[in-house]
């Protein structure tokens, strides 16, 4: 990933050799001479091989010619003055600084594009059914219809502005985290240290680091003391790594290239301990940071809700072209009239557009990002709400998720395995006595040793001296007076190897006996199982000392006694278990993908009782499988370790293949690529910047259960989206079926276009209401996603029994009303039947239970559509009658047109089952 521009060996002087010492450069002299030494033996070297014929003359002159050439340079620049020396670790100078600023750029990571107002608009104004409504609406204006073209182009427009209003606040919310953020970092500049910003650094600044720095860019060290690198952000270590330095011709050990070079630091990783001194190597998106920050410049994969939105419209556009034509010719020929057919085929292209689709899904999206909020899930992305609750595959990393991110001590054990209070104490006294910089396990030990309470009192110990740590020895030790015994005792913790090999003697039961042979491969086993089971162990050795003394030294860290050993965990969340269940429960299958290394994995999972699926897959298993076997792995697996960056996104990107809607939560920056692949990347607020940028949804609360909350909320949001879609596209389409028909046969227009317009707009003015209604409980069991052939089957089946009554009201209207005679009232009463039965129809469609008895709407979608309902009875009545061409209709319409609607309600609640069974019982095919 890291294209570094300089490696310590670039630097001008030699910066620091073998030894790590500082040194200054040779002078042109020396330097001529070096090489031209370097030449002779080469030459003397390739000259015996010539004479050999172990290779030909030419193949020793292309072999020296190169060599003859750097030697040439290097003399003809032997009269030039002599550069004054300069110190190794002076660093840059200011202006050296600035020229490679200009030339490789800020450090920064990614720079994020500015979005414009007129991005914002453009990215709305774009959607297919919005453009369709423009166009129609411009046709509109062109043929002088221009009431029609002002409720047309309103329509389009309430949706644009809705959506670029939610989406600019969501991002406002956004920059205002970013801003939050301020680094600096210490450099030696012109031989002075100086703070600057960190997108000031550049390739061959020398940068100082010590504990509680984040080390700014890639680097190289040069010196370096107890120096511990806290890597999680980029592998998932829950523990630092040790850093040293080697020579600048050495490479790194084998195995351990890339984020494993013990030389090298990395961009966001943090100092947790020691000092060192380095060379920046690479900067900016030439960084490993920065080459996983540009997944951020990339397009988008196409989201599940992206799929589905393009095939419904797809879908809508084709019943449109078949549609219109036929309107258009067969009313033309029938009434001659061929202006006033386009002008009702225009109508007849609006009625069946769900022109309030992209209002109601952002309105959705928006009171969902509302309602999400309170339960601490922060939308970034509103289009991401309805994947949220699509998902059935739920990735996600290990630290921190399932784990409590803090390392506790789990056990204090005897020399036998068994729990000791003993062993805390003299563990305790340790941690809590010794002066220096105290690391996570300290904490752990002196966290766990406060609970104990009044057990263990550290005021009845005196600190007489303490051996600090260093990662030679790896080991601490304090000498303490117990005040009450008046005995001092050397008090020795460490890695167990560590103290073992300075242990003559181990306690049993208050017995002390030699450790040797077998005694000491048992204590040695005891380790290694707990090594086994994911514990970092820690052993504790004790002698009494001279209490005279205050000076002691590593060479009295000898002939002690092994006293027992602490066990080191990031424990699970008490709330992972039940977390996990109930993600099941909703029917989304967890995975775990995580950096860190197996055997702690499989712990962790086992410990939260998760299944593991076949076996745990590791990232070196990743590397050798195909396409076929990664697409099978991740199928028939669950858990992935000791994973890079790469690997995740390719699991990702495999599982979303396989067919399923893949959620990745993770937070830092080796998660970027995988967030940026899946069709939901979720966060949290203490995430890395590129973590966050990379996601959709942010949680305020690192939570499976916080997930689970959101989850069920984004499935209420598809299914208010999808009721829109079914109740808009299956009333629509029924309505111009109906059209079709009336047109052949009647001899006028069986609605006027105007009036198609605004029975549309009021249809679509009663489902504003949708985002608020109820959901069943049943609809939030299990995952929800687009399925086209599902919102076909309404259409085609809800569809036509929406005509079969408008048909009915045809037949009423013209053999007990003379309607045939009459268009205005023939128009009114299909006007008005065709309002009040697709408004009270929403109720049947919008669940799949029984209306009113096993399901009620929200009290909000009841009043609008009774309201609704209410004035579509008064237009006829109301001054407004005679622009939209309505009369008043007969007393006895109102019974006829009341048995109609209820007959409707009747067969499609009958139909609507009919339909959901068979889209349940092809869901469980599937």
């Amino acid at each position: 990933m890291t294209d570094p521009k300089f490696t310590a060996a670039d630097v001008r002087e030699p910066l620091a050799g073998p030894s790590g010492q500082t040194g200054l450069s040779l002078g042109p002299e020396e330097e001529f001479v070096k090489n031209l030494e370097h030449f002779v033996q080469k030459a003397h070297a390739f000259g015996g091989l010539a004479h050999q014929k172990k290779i030909t003359a030419y193949d020793a002159y292309k072999h020296l010619e190169g060599l003859w050439l750097q030697v040439s340079a290097l003399g003809a620049h032997l009269n030039e003055p002599e550069p004054q020396p300069k110190s190794a670790m002076a660093g840059l100078t200011a202006q050296e600084a600035g020229e490679r600023l200009r030339q490789y750029g800020p450090n920064q990571a990614a720079t994020a594009k500015r979005i414009t107002l007129f991005d914002r608009i453009f990215d709305a104004v774009k959607n297919p059914l919005v453009l369709l409504l423009l166009v129609l609406g411009a046709i509109s204006y062109a043929t002088d219809d221009v009431r029609s073209a002002v409720v047309i182009i309103g329509m389009a427009l309430m949706g644009v502005v809705l959506k670029v209003i939610q989406e600019a606040k969501a991002d406002t919310a956004a920059a205002e985290l970013k801003k939050m953020v301020h680094t600096t970092a210490t450099v030696l500049r012109d031989g002075k240290q100086c703070e600057i910003a960190l997108a000031g650094v550049v390739p061959g600044d020398i940068v100082l680091l010590a504990a509680g720095d984040m080390v700014p860019a890639d680097v190289q060290l040069l010196r370096a003391k107890d120096l511990h690198i806290n890597q999680a952000m980029l592998t998932g270590e829950a523990l630092p790594v040790e850093k040293s330095t080697r020579p600048a011709d050495q490479p790194p050990p084998d195995g351990e290239s890339g984020l494993g070079d013990p030389a090298m630091c990395f961009m966001g990783t943090n100092v947790v301990s020691g000092s060192a001194a380095a060379v920046v190597t690479a900067t900016g998106a030439k960084t490993y940071f920065g080459g996983i920050a540009a997944k951020l410049s990339q397009k988008r994969v196409e989201t599940d809700f992206d799929r589905g939105i393009k095939g419904f419209t797809t879908l809508m556009l084709r019943f449109m072209l078949v549609m219109v034509p036929f309107v258009f010719v067969v009313n033309g020929a029938t009434t001659g009239n061929w202006m006033g057919a386009f002008m009702f085929a225009l109508a007849v292209a609006v009625g069946l557009t769900p022109e309030m689709l992209p209002m109601v899904v952002t309105v959705c999206l928006s009171k969902g990002a509302l309602a999400m909020s309170k339960h601490k899930v922060i939308v970034k992305r509103l289009d991401a709400i309805q994947n949220f609750g699509a998902i059935d595959v739920l990735c996600t990393d290990k630290t921190g998720t399932l784990t409590q991110d803090k390392i506790i001590l789990e056990k204090y054990l005897d020399i036998k395995g068994e729990e000791d209070c003993s062993v805390l104490e003299y563990a305790y006294i340790n941690s809590k006595l010794q002066t220096g910089l105290r690391n996570a396990l300290d904490l752990a030990v002196i966290d766990t040793g406060d609970e104990a309470g009044s057990t263990i009192d550290p005021s009845q110990y005196e600190l007489l001296d303490e051996i600090p740590f260093d990662f030679m020895r790896r080991r601490l030790s304090v000498i303490v007076r117990d005040k009450r015994t008046d005995k001092a005792v050397l008090i020795c913790k460490g890695a167990a190897e560590e103290v073992f090999a300075h242990s003559r003697t181990y306690l049993k039961k208050g017995v002390i006996k030699p450790l040797e042979g077998t005694h000491l491969e048992t204590r040695q086993k005891l380790v290694h199982d707990l090594n086994d089971d994911g514990f970092r162990v820690v052993a504790l050795a004790y002698k009494e000392v001279d209490g005279s003394r205050r000076d002691f030294a590593v060479a009295d860290e000898c002939d002690m006694t092994l006293m027992g050993y602490l066990a080191f965990l990031d424990p699970p969340k008490d709330t992972a278990a039940d977390a996990l269940a109930a993600m099941v429960a909703h029917g989304i299958k967890p995975k775990i993908l995580t950096g860190d290394n197996a055997v702690i994995t499989a712990k962790i999972c086992r410990e939260v009782r998760f299944d593991a699926g076949e076996h745990l897959v590791t990232g070196d298993q990743v590397a050798k499988m195909s396409e076929e076997e990664l697409h099978e792995a991740v199928t028939t697996c669950h858990v992935f370790a000791k994973l890079d960056p790469m690997q995740k996104e390719q699991i990702v990107t495999a599982l979303r293949q396989t067919g399923h809607v893949v959620g990745f939560m993770g937070d830092g920056i080796n998660d970027a690529p995988a967030l940026r692949a899946a069709d939901v990347g979720i966060s949290v607020d203490s995430a890395v910047d590129v973590a966050k940028e990379s996601a959709d949804i942010i949680l305020l609360e690192k939570s499976l259960h916080v997930l689970e909350h959101g989850v069920l909320e984004g499935r209420k949001i598809f299914f208010n989206i999808t009721k829109y879609i079914r109740m808009g596209a299956s009333s629509n389409f029924g309505n111009m079926f109906s059209v079709l028909g009336a047109s052949a046969f009647l001899p006028f227009l069986p609605m006027l276009p105007i009036q198609i317009l605004v029975n549309n707009l009021m249809y679509d003015f009663s489902q504003t209401a949708i985002p608020t209604d109820n959901v069943d409980a049943d609809i939030l069991s299990k995952p929800r996603r687009w399925r086209i052939d599902d919102i076909r089957r309404y259409i085609l089946f809800l569809g036509p029994v929406s005509s079969l009554f408008d048909y009915v009201t045809f037949f009423i209207m013209i053999h007990f009303f003379g309607a045939w005679h009459n268009a205005a009232l023939f128009q009114t009463g299909w006007f008005i039947e065709s309002l009040l039965s697709q408004t009270i129809i929403v109720h049947v469609i919008r669940t799949d239970s029984i209306p009113f008895l096993q399901s009620w709407s929200s009290v909000p979608l009841g009043l609008t559509t009774i309201c609704i309902c209410i004035v579509g009875i008064w237009l006829p009545f109301s001054p407004l009658a005679g622009t939209f061409g309505l009369v008043v209709p007969p007393t006895s319409y109102w019974g006829f047109i009341a048995c109609v609607i209820f007959g409707y309600m009747c067969l499609a609640q009958v139909v609507k089952s009919w339909v959901v069974r068979r889209i349940q019982s092809g869901c469980a095919t599937a």
